[in-house]
Formats: C-alpha cells, structure tokens, sequence
C-alpha cells in the first residue's frame, strides 16, 4: 500500500484540484493537476510516460504543475499552473481516438485548464485535442512547437548567468555541456553554434539524435552520460528529464553555470539548492530560464504574433538577473529567489483583484 497522503500533500503546497479521468474505448488513462489560478487559467502540458506506478504518475504531476504555477508567475504572464499525465507506452497508444478522448476530459473542466504539448506527445496530437477542445494551444500554424522558443529563452537566460558570473557576455570565451539533444536541447546547441561558442560538447541517449548531431554540427562533441556532469566547462546546461542535480551529481560539478531548459531539475530543492550555492555555482532557476515556450504559447491565446513573443521572451534576461541579485541581497538559493519573486507577484495581483470592478 502506498504511503502517499494525497490531500496534505495539496493542503502543504496550496493545490485547488486533482482529477483522475479513464477512457475505456482508447485506454486513456490520465491525470490532471491544477495548482494554482489566481492570474488566470492553469496552462501546463500533456506529459505521455510510462510510468512505474500511479503514485510516481501523480506525484509527477503535482511537481509540474506547481512549477507551472511559478513560471507563469515569474514570466509575467496571466496564467496559473497545471498539468496532464497519461500513463501508457507512447508507441503502442497514441492515436486520434486516444488524444480526441483526451480533449473531452481538458474540455470538462470548462476553461480552468489549458493544455499544450509536452514529454512524448507533439503538435499533431494537439490538433486531435482541439476537435474536442478549444483549450489547448501550441497548435500548427499558430504558435507551433515550443521547443525553439524554449530553447531561444534559455539562450538568453545563459546571456544572464554568464554575465552575473563572469562579468561579460562573450560566448567565444566559454565552453559548454548540453545534456539533451532532442528538442530544447538541440535548439539551443545551434543557439550556441551561431553565437560561436567556444566549445559544444552534448550527452544524449537516443542514438538517432546523437546522429544527426554529430551529422549537422560536426564539431560539437559527444559525452557519454555519465561524464556529463563532471565534464570540465563553463556551463553546463541540463536539457533532459528532472531531479538530475542531486546528492550524486552535483559533488561531480565542475562548471561555474548551471542553466538548463529541463523541469525540476533540482531533486530536493532546498537541499540541493544550497549545495550548488554552497559550491559558488550559479544556478538559473529552471522555470524561469525556461519559460519561452509557455511564453509563446500564451501569444497565442491572443492574436499571436511572433515579433510579439519573441520580445517576451527576450525579458528572460532581466527576470534573472533580478532573482540573481534577491539571491545575493537575501543569502539564499537562486531557486528559493525565484519563488519569491513569483509568490510576489501572485501575491499582489491577489490583492489587487480583491475588489469587484465590471469591465
């Protein structure tokens, strides 16, 4: 049996709903987790895994969509945190009917949740959700896949952190490991290809990605995973799945820059935080650095337009470099500043709305 207390897990991190949902014709099986709508409707992908158990499905979706919650937040945008799971292998279920069944459950919670693409489900699976839900973005033709304004975002981030760290901003003077190179991660190797850094090595697992890397960029290097952490550069940038900086990882650290586009990234926040703290490694926040893709997406809930959103993105720069100096004014860990920063914002916009005005 599991141990797992659901409700004071919500009660603890101030969640508003957890929803279970199961089509018996497709097999969906699924979770959606709202955190948090005090700016507005919970945005947060559809993540597709495999997982072990429903437990580390749910506990899963708590983590992102709390993280939504702060992203969103700290990125100045009208939005509030969610997420979806599904449970199942991703090559044996997807399929129009699975992803259109999907739109149904996102369109029952009547506007409270937005949903988008994620983790091993793409824009074409987004379409089928949209025959059944107009609460979904990052749809073809519109905003498209996030993966390159992630990545244009943690671009920029990077622009910060080598700024906050080593004074300048100069990508010829420093190296990089970028760990992920299939969506984000790939994008923002050619960020770093075109801004003529200094060296580009990459870890990656999946063999057809490791090709096409060493295919299109020749002079980026291959790590195995293993070596990745302790690889000797500047900045390291985790672009793969969460809880990566951890007991065993970080003592591993070389880098002076940690700024990846990867969720939860941090095992244990506090603890782990402070240890990156402690080691004089500045850390980018990862929901912070790694908005773009939500910032764009949130374009599209309007009239999107790329200039629009790109310019957006572009304030990822100065967002960080503010928690970067809260960090430093407060003695605390840059990912604990970033949840200030955000809890401020969340904050004054809850008082701010205490009154009722028609509009």
């Amino acid at each position: 049996m599991s141990d797992f207390k659901h409700f004071e897990y919500m009660a603890k991190h101030r969640y508003e709903q957890v929803v279970y949902f199961y089509d018996k014709t497709t097999g969906l099986k699924g979770i959606t987790c709202i955190h948090n709508t005090t700016l507005g409707p919970a945005l947060g992908g559809t993540r597709l895994w495999n997982y072990a158990s429903e437990e580390e499905a749910v506990i899963d979706c708590l983590r992102l969509a709390r993280g939504m919650t702060y992203k969103a937040a700290a990125a100045g945008l009208n939005l509030g945190g969610g997420k979806t799971v599904l449970i199942g292998d991703p090559d044996q279920m997807k399929s129009e009917g699975y992803f259109r069944a999907l739109g149904r459950y996102v369109q029952s919670l009547n506007g409270r949740y937005i949903t988008a693409e994620d983790v091993n489900t793409s824009t074409k699976d987004m379409d089928f959700v949209a025959m059944e839900t107009d609460h979904v973005v990052g749809l073809e033709g519109k905003s498209g896949n996030p993966s390159p304004m992630t990545a244009l975002g943690a671009f920029h981030g990077i622009r910060a952190a080598l700024q906050y760290k080593f004074g300048d901003e100069d990508f010829t003077k420093y190296s990089f490991a970028v760990q992920g190179a299939g969506q984000t991660g790939y994008y923002l190797i050619k960020k770093l290809v075109e801004a003529k850094a200094k060296k580009i090595y990459f870890s990656e697992i999946n063999p057809k990605h490791i090709d096409r890397m060493k295919k299109e960029h020749p002079d980026v290097e291959f790590i195995t995973p293993d070596k990745f952490f302790a690889a000797n550069v500047d900045v390291i940038a985790p672009c793969a799945l969460g809880g990566v900086l951890n007991d065993q990882t970080i003592p591993q650290i070389k880098a002076k820059v940690i700024a990846g586009t990867a969720n939860n990234v941090l095992l244990e926040e506090d603890i782990h935080g402070n240890m990156i703290k402690d080691k004089g490694i500045l850390y980018a926040p990862d929901f912070v650095i790694n908005a773009g893709g939500l910032i764009n997406v949130y374009h599209e809930l309007k009239e999107y337009n790329i200039g629009r959103a790109t310019r957006d993105i572009e304030k990822i720069y100065d967002r960080l470099l503010e928690i970067f100096k809260i960090a430093d004014r407060e003695g605390i860990h840059t990912q604990q500043a970033a949840k200030v920063f955000a809890k401020k914002r969340i904050e004054t916009i809850n008082n701010v709305q205490d009154n009722y005005i028609v509009r």
